[in-house]
């Protein structure tokens, strides 16, 4: 067995001074980079309205919970005053001690949706839930009173759809 040439195809190999056979050549053509870019870039088009699509979806789905949380908030308030009766004003779930809402909620804000409360007497409220900027943040609005119902949209007047 001759080492000896086997030493020297040993060498060339970890040295990288294999020789090239004929028709190789090294790194791509710009055709083919090209090409690989484009394919890319048809993918990312295929993508990006499915992930834009479920950021809207989930904000929608925050905006419900949200609107859920609210109401029992309202609820709980309005349980604990002689005589039952609604807060003037959303502030007012933050302001008693214990709070009835954390600070984040308080400010009429969350994921892109803005929640608009207006007390109407002791024993009505109407809570609106729009999308901050409509068709990015949020398609959808969302309503929700007295009755704990949640119900989506409203019409050109601004009444609730049933």
């Amino acid at each position: 067995m001759d080492t000896e040439g086997c030493s020297d195809f040993f060498f060339l190999i970890k040295s990288g001074n294999m020789k090239k056979g004929p028709g190789r050549r090294n790194g791509f053509t710009l055709v083919e980079i090209l090409l690989v870019m484009g394919i890319i870039a048809m993918l990312a088009a295929l993508a990006f309205p499915g992930f834009a699509r479920a950021r809207v979806t989930a904000n929608e789905m925050v905006s419900i919970s949200t609107c859920r949380t609210l109401s029992s908030a309202l609820e709980s308030y309005r349980s604990a005053q002689t005589p039952p009766t609604y807060p003037d004003e959303m502030s007012f779930l933050g302001d008693v001690v214990p709070a009835y809402l954390d600070e984040t909620l308080v400010d009429g804000t969350r994921r892109g949706y803005i929640f608009e409360y207006e007390f109407i007497n002791e024993n009505q409220y109407e809570l609106v839930a729009t999308p901050e900027i409509s068709g990015v943040t949020g398609v959808r609005e969302f309503y929700v009173d007295e009755t704990g119902i949640i119900r989506v949209g409203t019409d050109d007047t601004g009444t609730p759809i049933e």
